[in-house]
């Protein structure tokens, strides 16, 4: 049960974002512009970064989610996000996909733990300067997320059905869905 009565017994971040719908149409809108919105780097890319910052998390709920989502969108799926969270380095992700994530790790150390260095690694892996701002803003966003889901003690199935499902909802309908 969560640490503050939300008026339902939805799991994670759902119960929080239905809880304070003012507060939870401006998150589900910032995931979607950041998860989901054109880009060159594809939403399944974008929801590895998303899985890979909340594992370092620890954050049960947005692990297990993000990556039922990064999975659905992305080939050799659940193999491949276990792959990059366990260690993102010997994943069999692009370089440039190694550098973003190494920036994010970063990011979720400190945003201050980012280097001039660890960019120009990602410009040299091929990595746009839009690339690299989204994988920051995507790791900045995620500790927060994670802190507000864990911070407000919500609950996280142990069900991998549930993530499954609801990723064939996010993928098909966006982070808007949720709230309704």
């Amino acid at each position: 049960m969560p640490y503050i009565d939300i008026g339902n017994e939805l799991p994670g971040i759902v119960g929080l974002l239905r809880f304070r719908p003012e507060t939870g149409q401006r998150l589900s809108a910032l995931a979607e512009t950041l998860l989901r919105e054109p880009n060159t780097l594809s939403p399944g890319e974008r929801e590895l970064i998303a899985a890979y910052v909340s594992s370092l998390n620890d954050c049960k709920f947005c692990s297990a989610s993000h990556s039922a989502f990064a999975a659905a969108q992305l080939p050799n799926g659940t193999d491949l996000v276990s792959a990059v969270c366990t260690d993102p380095e010997q994943a069999p992700v692009s370089a440039k996909m190694k550098a973003l994530l190494h920036i994010a790790g970063r990011v979720q150390q400190s945003g201050r733990s980012v280097t001039e260095a660890d960019v120009a690694a990602a410009r040299a892996a091929g990595a746009s300067d839009v690339e690299i701002h989204d994988a920051v803003l995507i790791a900045a966003a995620f500790c927060m997320y994670n802190r507000y889901v864990d911070g407000l003690g919500t609950f996280a199935p142990d069900d991998s059905e549930g993530y499954a499902s609801t990723a064939e909802v996010i993928v098909s309908h966006g982070y808007m869905a949720v709230l309704q």
